[in-house]
């Protein structure tokens, strides 16, 4: 592994390169025939696959119980609900933009945001490796960036939303632990602990940002660096407004039952088991740490209200959105390379 100091308040070394929509090849496209069909047929199995894990979330949910929980909810709490998912799908759809200032490229803040709000949205719902990853891979590379940037990006983008979780999630847990049910008959000091060293662990990349941003590492002909300090503290703010205003909505739709705090504690701990659960948009999982944890705040019926409402105010709805928005960038870049 090679090593190398950047010039001061540089972020990146200037390097030719080529503009953001050009194609990496000419635009004959000159390849055999055997892979033009071939690039067809893996372009049709990933809108196979699309259709199949859609299909198999929408049967997983019970449309009725979310109909019913969104009328049953009050118009002003589900109107204010509504404005907080949106206020967060557009944060989150700016995380994105951290790795166009880290690697340079020139598509545009809006076509970046969209990109970011597609795969998000889809990341929410069918799981990080085709939501999160390959939707990225598939619509930045149609727009001209190179597997190394896209994967700078993703990377980036991934840290910022992780590097903030560890913060408020840390801070919350250390100052403000969660009181947990009678039942349980056991403290919260361990959560105490983990939330100290959650902090150590934020405070540790910006740290790191501070004394290393300046160098390069050279791994299997990869450069590596951190990003500036000022970008380093940006990714936590913005991450830990999105992580809050996530907690906002579903305390809107429990209609203060239950302290925000409370509720924020919750939703980071269930927002970790998802992941660990490895189930697509958590189902099932995020429940039962909400009943698990606040039983003992709330009926059971009141916090399934509250959480089919979420699912449909921040999942389903930007689910709808992202899916028209993604097939007309398809459509898009289907008559681009006509």
């Amino acid at each position: 592994m090679a090593t190398r100091t950047l010039p001061r308040n540089a972020l990146v070394k200037p390097r030719p390169r080529r503009a953001a929509g050009t194609r990496e090849q000419p635009d004959s496209d000159t390849s055999p025939p055997w892979w033009r069909w071939t690039r067809r047929g893996l372009s049709l199995l990933f809108f196979a696959a699309v259709a199949y894990l859609l299909v198999r979330y929408a049967r997983n949910i019970d449309w009725d119980d979310v109909l019913a929980s969104v009328r049953n909810t009050p118009a002003p709490t589900l109107l204010a609900a509504a404005v907080l998912a949106a206020t967060s799908h557009a944060l989150y759809s700016c995380f994105d933009l951290f790795g166009k200032r880290y690697t340079g490229h020139t598509l545009t803040t809006r076509t970046v945001m969209s990109v970011n709000f597609v795969s998000y949205a889809f990341n929410l719902c069918i799981g990080s490796l085709v939501g999160g990853v390959a939707f990225r891979y598939r619509l930045y590379s149609r727009l001209g960036l190179g597997q190394g940037v896209i994967t700078r990006i993703v990377t980036l983008s991934m840290l910022t939303n992780w590097v903030g979780y560890m913060l408020l999630a840390g801070l919350l847990f250390a100052i403000h632990p969660l009181v947990l049910p009678p039942s349980w008959q056991m403290g919260n000091h361990g959560l105490q602990w983990i939330g100290g060293a959650l902090v150590l662990a934020a405070i540790g990349y910006v740290a790191a940002c501070v004394r290393w941003h300046d160098h390069v590492w050279t791994v299997r002909g990869h450069e590596l660096f951190l990003p500036p300090p000022r970008m380093a503290a940006l990714q936590l703010l913005i991450s830990c407004i999105n992580w809050s205003v996530m907690g906002g909505v579903v305390y809107l739709l429990l209609q203060g039952r239950v302290p925000y705090t409370d509720v924020l504690a919750v939703l980071l701990i269930g927002a970790i088991a998802g992941v660990i659960a490895h189930v697509p948009a958590g189902l099932g999982v995020f429940e039962f740490v909400f009943i698990a944890l606040l039983s003992h705040q709330a009926s059971e019926g009141q916090l399934l209200a509250a959480l089919l409402g979420y699912r449909a105010i921040y999942y389903i709805v930007p689910l709808v959105a992202a899916s028209l928005l993604y097939l007309a960038m398809e459509l898009r870049a289907r008559k681009k390379a006509t």
